[in-house]
């Protein structure tokens, strides 16, 4: 028969599947999110989050630590705030001496080099479970700009190297910014959630920090999941007030728009491989239907196909030790 073009080939052999890989997936692209609570010598195991923890202070350098021997070079904090801290204003997200400043000063002080990266958002403090200050069953845009932006400015004087805003509340990257210009932390950058949709893929998460809103549902400020347009309206808006960094969330059912915004404009591309996603894998790996080590793998590696150059995973931790043993 004549063939002329025969594309296996490149594929006959591992060495030649190597030499022409057109995606790489390394340490440097994994951000480990991590929970978070007061206390000492702890260490929760999260029923929903199989393989993940709450860890206290203490226990987070020294889980940290070993995974910044293995390559791990930015960690991302969420905190699991006791529910007596928690009142309708989310005061305790601007607390100096809260969880996260204490957290980040302590992994600063522990770690050299390690990024840390902080969520800006006031669900894990409010007592309505919303990311933003609720009056009469509506979630108030404008007002929850001044929480959160005190609650940046608190995380980046602690020593924070990204403030990450969440909330999907309209003119809060430029409201942060300037705020953090105007109290001399011009070099704390801002990575901003830029797509993160209304997603059914969030429920392990909530159950980490009991954060789950106490009425009604989050459509009102995070994305429909049936738009991808809607997401360069909102890309555009954070670029022009100051995002260092553009972030899709989730990750997996959304690689068109990871795609999309990676291919309009010139800032990094974040990707959260969030809750559900882990907790999907974890559970068939469990029940044997698939190979959990192949599944992490080609999972990161489309999101990286996609565009992100950094993807938050919770399977971070064991895809550092995997690439430990692949090396010769």
């Amino acid at each position: 028969m004549k063939i002329t073009e025969r594309p296996r080939r490149l594929r006959k052999n591992a060495a030649t599947r190597s030499l022409v890989e057109e995606t790489e997936l390394l340490p440097k692209n994994l951000v480990w999110p991590v929970f978070i609570k007061d206390g000492a010598n702890t260490k929760e195991e999260i029923a929903s989050l199989p393989g993940c923890h709450r860890y206290s202070l203490d226990r987070l350098t020294e889980e940290a630590e070993k995974l910044s021997d293995l390559g791990l070079k930015a960690i991302a904090l969420f905190p699991a705030i006791d529910d007596k801290l928690k009142n309708s204003k989310a005061s305790e997200a601007a607390n100096p001496e809260g969880l996260i400043p204490k957290a980040v000063r302590h992994l600063k002080a522990e770690i050299k080099d390690l990024v840390v990266i902080t969520d800006v958002a006031l669900d894990p403090y409010s007592s309505d479970g919303h990311d933003g200050l609720v009056k009469d069953g509506k979630i108030l845009n404008d007002e929850t700009l001044l929480v959160l932006a005190a609650q940046a400015k608190v995380q980046a004087e602690a020593g924070a190297d990204f403030v990450a805003p969440s909330d999907m509340m309209d003119g809060r990257v430029g409201w942060i910014r300037q705020a953090l210009d105007e109290s001399g932390l011009a070099e704390t950058g801002i990575i901003s959630y830029t797509a993160k949709y209304a997603s059914a893929f969030y429920g392990p998460f909530r159950d980490a920090l009991a954060s789950a809103p106490r009425f009604g549902d989050k459509k009102t400020y995070q994305m429909n999941p049936a738009n991808s347009r809607e997401a360069l309206r909102e890309a555009r808006l954070d670029r022009s007030e100051g995002a260092d960094m553009l972030m899709v969330k989730p990750a997996l059912s959304y690689l068109d728009v990871i795609q999309r915004l990676q291919a309009k404009f010139d800032l990094p591309i974040a990707a959260y491989n969030v809750s559900g996603e882990y907790a999907m894998v974890k559970a068939a790996a469990k029940n044997g239907w698939l190979e959990e080590r192949a599944a992490v793998l080609e999972i990161l590696t489309s999101i990286r196909r996609a565009g992100a150059s950094v993807i938050l995973s919770y399977h971070t931790p064991d895809v550092l030790k995997w690439m430990q043993d692949r090396k010769p």
